[in-house]
């Protein structure tokens, strides 16, 4: 599903290049549930957000389904990150003016899906993440856990190929963390593929399969 060969991220200042990712070969399979692990600076952020197709690469090459994602226009890699990848932030990202229904809907509306589709969609996920009570509310007036929910909720409305996931539990208290990761498992198990960035040894063990970065660099890959 996902290939990766040779990437490289970087910025040049005045006299040097600074390296965040450097010579990155990586294979993800369809239906993989992937852990990405490292310390801080060592570049697994960006390296989700080149995945997700939000940051491209500075050199190398990126397949997604066998398509030359590298080789694309802006508006192209755009189309494809919409149809098929579901992204989950840390912070949540949620819009503060818009309440719990609105903001699981914005992907459906992004994607030109009709009015009645949309509102049973949106009744689906609100229904799946028991949140039905809670779709008048704003972001302020729910907890991180719920919040996260909504996240993750929006994140699925579109029924992505690919799940990416930064942090995702790094904002909750251990009890919504796990509640989270066992929802991952089990999407995992329905077919879904996920890569989730994480800095708990506990959340990285739902995955099937853990990387570890240093320096911007794979340092291993195993089981």
């Amino acid at each position: 599903m996902i290939k990766l060969k040779d990437i490289d991220k970087y910025v040049d200042s005045k006299f040097q290049r600074l390296f965040i990712l450097k010579g990155i070969d990586l294979e993800v399979k369809q239906g993989e549930f992937v852990s990405i692990m490292g310390p801080s600076g060592s570049g697994k952020s960006t390296l989700l957000n080149i995945i997700g197709m939000l940051d491209k690469p500075s050199a190398g090459e990126y397949y997604f389904l066998d398509e030359p994602v590298h080789k694309f226009s802006e508006r192209k890699t755009s189309k494809l990150h919409k149809e098929y990848i579901g992204f989950v932030f840390q912070a949540y990202h949620l819009i503060d003016e818009l309440n719990v229904y609105e903001n699981i809907e914005t992907p459906l509306l992004y994607r030109g899906v009709k009015g009645k589709e949309r509102a049973s969609m949106v009744a689906e996920m609100l229904d799946r993440f028991q949140m039905v009570a809670k779709r008048d509310l704003f972001p302020e007036q729910l907890s991180g856990g719920q919040q996260q929910l909504v996240g993750v909720a929006r994140a699925l409305i579109g029924g992505p190929n690919l799940l990416l996931a930064d942090e995702p539990t790094g904002n909750l208290h251990s009890e919504q963390g796990e509640e989270i990761m066992k929802l991952f498992k089990k999407l995992n198990e329905e077919g879904m593929t996920i890569i989730q960035v994480t800095h708990s040894e506990k959340c990285a063990e739902y995955g099937s399969r853990i990387i570890r970065l240093e320096d911007g660099a794979i340092v291993s890959d195993g089981k």
